[in-house]
């Protein structure tokens, strides 16, 4: 399982799925949401042209979440938005009205009365539902699938929350969750959809989209208008679907080329493109990658029907190339910066060095047209949220990068 797959899609659509709600005009409440809190700032935006010299590309930027909300990931953006949405809806009010300093006041906690909120997470969504549940002056309730990390738990635990680590795979804790809402008079706050459950995760990816508004603004601000390449990671694709999705309405045709990037122990959208009949597919078992964001067995539909219209190549990774993309960007070229970014904030980095560097991948980088006029963007989605894996890899080097002469798939 140490090789690369990779494929070309051929389920693309010239009029696919409308992601207007993630355009321009549909996030002015997002911002302004998010800009209220003080915690609030725009992360920033790495310019890493060393290596994007030694590694022959016009441009590699890097949008570093590590930043957000001193939550070290990007969850939160979604699982706050989401949660004032529905806090707004419960109060009869439009959250246009409703700033942080109004909603975490206490007239209108009483108003509410007490509210648990619920999700399923390997730790940055839970850490980032639990970090809004209390500042908002409600209860959270996490459920971890087996094999969680131990300080991933207590990060949860730390923001109040009752939170457990569970012998369920991701998916399964996911519908346990559902079960006990169910039960116990709870609102799921979770980033991929069912029936019946749908307005939600729309919130969350709003939320989500936010991040590429702040890219654009910045690309403008650092010169070219915006990049030709995004390299995108996938669990469920809500994320993957948003950022892609606010490029698409902000630029149409002329958007970048969209690629995504998930473990190849739980490829569920990669394997949804190779069936070939437009219906995704569902990926069991433990899926015990260290990509642990990206370890989800089932796609969210909305962001199926996204990622299949306008995804141009999806990439199946082993675990040693988020490792290489975690020592890649920790220990920078020249002068850039230096980025420290976690096992399932790195994959795209990992992989677009393999990709540029590699023999065996000359194919695929001709098929997305990487060459030196490429402006690549990449979005470390998470820091060092488990420090001792993260030394682990980068220190002791685990997870070493694959021998000459392998070949990909």
């Amino acid at each position: 399982m140490n090789q690369v797959a990779w494929l070309k899609s051929a389920l693309k659509r010239q009029h696919g799925t409308d992601v207007a709600f993630l355009g321009p005009a549909a996030l002015a409440e997002v911002a302004q949401f998010h800009s209220s809190f003080s915690q609030y700032q725009v992360t920033p935006l790495r310019s890493l042209q060393g290596l994007a010299d030694k590694l022959g590309v016009g441009g590699i930027y890097v949008k570093d979440e590590s930043y957000r909300f001193g939550l070290n990931a990007f969850k939160v953006m979604g699982a706050s938005y989401a949660i004032g949405k529905y806090l707004a809806g419960r109060l009869g009010k439009d959250l246009g009205t409703l700033p942080f300093t109004v909603l975490s006041s206490a007239a209108v906690r009483a108003a509410l009365g007490e509210i648990t909120f619920v999700t399923a997470t390997d730790g940055n969504h839970g850490r980032g539902v639990a970090w809004t549940a209390r500042v908002l002056g409600q209860k959270a309730v996490v459920y971890m699938p087996k094999g969680s990390s131990l300080t991933r738990l207590q990060h949860i635990q730390s923001e109040g929350a009752e939170a457990s680590i569970t012998e369920l795979n991701y998916d399964e804790a996911v519908d346990m969750a559902a079960e006990q809402a169910g039960h116990k008079g709870w609102v799921v706050v979770q980033d991929t959809a069912w029936e019946g459950y749908e307005t939600i995760p729309v919130w969350i990816m709003q939320g989500y989209a936010h991040i590429a508004a702040e890219i654009l603004d910045q690309f403008r601000q650092m010169g070219p208008e915006k990049p030709t390449h995004v390299f995108l990671q996938a669990g469920v694709g809500s994320f993957a679907a948003a950022i892609a999705g606010h490029f698409i309405a902000a630029f149409g045709a002329e958007r970048p080329v969209m690629v995504l990037v998930e473990p190849n122990q739980a490829d569920c959208f990669y394997r949804s493109v190779l069936a070939a009949d437009g219906r995704k597919r569902s990926v069991s078992g433990d899926m015990a990658t260290i990509m642990a964001g990206l370890a989800c067995g089932k796609p969210n539909p909305l962001s199926w029907s996204i990622l299949r219209d306008y995804g141009d190549m999806f990439f199946s990774c082993p675990d040693w190339l988020t490792a290489k993309g975690m020592r890649v960007l920790g220990n920078p070229v020249g002068q850039d910066e230096r980025v420290i970014a976690g096992e399932s904030g790195a994959v795209g980095a990992g992989l677009l060095a393999a990709l540029l560097e590699r023999k065996e991948l000359w194919e695929a980088r001709m098929a997305l047209g990487l060459d030196q006029h490429s402006r690549v963007l990449l979005i470390s989605t998470e820091g060092d949220t488990d420090p001792a894996s993260y030394r682990k890899i980068v220190w002791d080097g685990a997870y070493p990068s694959w021998q000459e002469g392998e070949k990909t798939c």
